[in-house]
């Protein structure tokens, strides 16, 4: 915890650094209370400081608890969830590479968007790769659609408030539709999309769930819509979800 005497000099990063600093002494989530204790300052103080780091992501809050939030990890890939996500997949990811010589990509769910956390190019795909940290709407690409599957009805609801807006002619743009697919994949673990988020590029997925089937991450496989044979992709893919979930110690 900081010793610090806490005056009007003090400046507002200098009170963030404090917060983020008390996290640093304990892997779990940290009300609210705590977190004032830990990082010396007034309670009302860091109540107004974590408002505006959870409205601009670099905080998550989980009822009562807060988590360092995924943006820092779209900065500098430090956030201890995701990197834990990646320890944990990236060699399956790679045995899934390299039995499919097709594009492997681990994403993680933010609002209404997905982020890549890992990319790994394919020796048998030209179809360009995503780059770690890219972001794309969550209905719009398979490995969204496997974690909203499995998400809270206001995670869902916030994704059919944003508009699903198209991104081609492909896009699933009515909620009653994206509702069907995603009790579809619900029942088959399985999200697939085509040219919905791009001409000629088509994507499967699995969701790498956590207890209580809460999404933890994503696995997909991405290509070309002409190459991409996605029924017999399909197994693989929710195999190595399979497994990770298994090495996080969570099950399915």
């Amino acid at each position: 915890m900081r010793n610090a005497d806490w005056t009007s000099t003090v400046s507002v990063l200098d009170r963030v650094t404090a917060i983020f600093d008390a996290f640093g002494e304990h892997g779990d989530g940290i009300g609210v209370s705590e977190l004032a204790r830990r990082a010396n300052l007034p309670k009302s103080t860091v109540s107004r400081i974590v408002a505006e780091l959870v409205s601009q992501r670099f905080l998550d809050r989980e009822g009562s608890k807060l988590f360092l939030g995924v943006r820092l990890f779209e900065l500098g890939q430090t956030v201890s969830r995701p990197r834990k996500l990646r320890e944990a997949a990236l060699s399956l990811l790679n045995d899934l590479r390299l039995a499919t010589g097709r594009n492997v990509q681990l994403t993680v769910l933010d609002r209404t968007n997905v982020v890549f956390v890992a990319v790994l190019r394919g020796s048998h795909s030209d179809h360009p790769s995503e780059r770690i940290g890219a972001r794309r709407p969550a209905h719009a690409t398979a490995p969204g659609k496997a974690m909203l599957a499995f998400a809270s009805h206001a995670v869902v609801a916030e994704v059919v408030r944003d508009g699903l807006q198209p991104c081609t002619p492909h896009t699933i743009c009515d909620p009653a539709h994206l509702l069907r697919e995603l009790a579809e994949t619900r029942k088959t673990r399985t999200a697939t999309e085509r040219e919905e988020y791009a001409s000629d590029s088509a994507s499967v997925a699995s969701p790498v769930l956590g207890y209580g089937s809460v999404p933890l991450a994503a696995i997909s496989i991405a290509g070309s819509a002409e190459e991409l044979d996605i029924d017999r992709l399909a197994p693989a893919v929710r195999a190595t979800a399979a497994n990770v979930s298994r090495r996080l110690g969570t099950s399915r």
